[in-house]
């Protein structure tokens, strides 16, 4: 197979490819369609000259940045499995909400809540 396409673009296989040219699009159109295709040749030739001149000079930027300097975390004096931690004491009153924890509540129940909240703050004003 690959010595067949080799033997195809040979001298006498151009010849015939351009025979077949000349026959399917017309002797005027080819050389509207060489003109493309040169123009299409020099337009790639031209963008993969910018690409490669871009990709030197983001490689000479990146080697004039000096490397980032690591931030050193503080060290810790003592294991962190070892460091008790003291128990949260909650009064009886208080009720435990986790911040997990999804809270819903009607229109109503809300009214309720702020009405209550808001009476407590004016005693403890009062009180003060």
């Amino acid at each position: 197979m690959r010595f067949m396409l080799a033997n195809l673009f040979g001298g006498d296989g151009l010849i015939v490819i351009v025979v077949a040219l000349v026959v399917l699009v017309g002797g005027a159109q080819l050389p509207k369609i060489a003109r493309n295709v040169g123009l299409a040749g020099k337009e790639f030739r031209k963008a993969q000259h910018e690409a490669e001149e871009e990709g030197r000079a983001s490689a000479e930027k990146s080697a004039a940045m000096p490397p980032p300097t690591p931030i050193a975390a503080p060290l810790a004096t003592t294991p962190l499995a070892s460091t008790p931690i003291p128990p949260v004491q909650v009064p009886a009153s208080q009720p435990v909400v986790s911040e997990q924890a999804a809270i819903t509540m009607t229109p109503a129940q809300l009214d309720e809540l702020l009405k209550a909240h808001e009476a407590r703050v004016r005693g403890e004003s009062n009180n003060n």
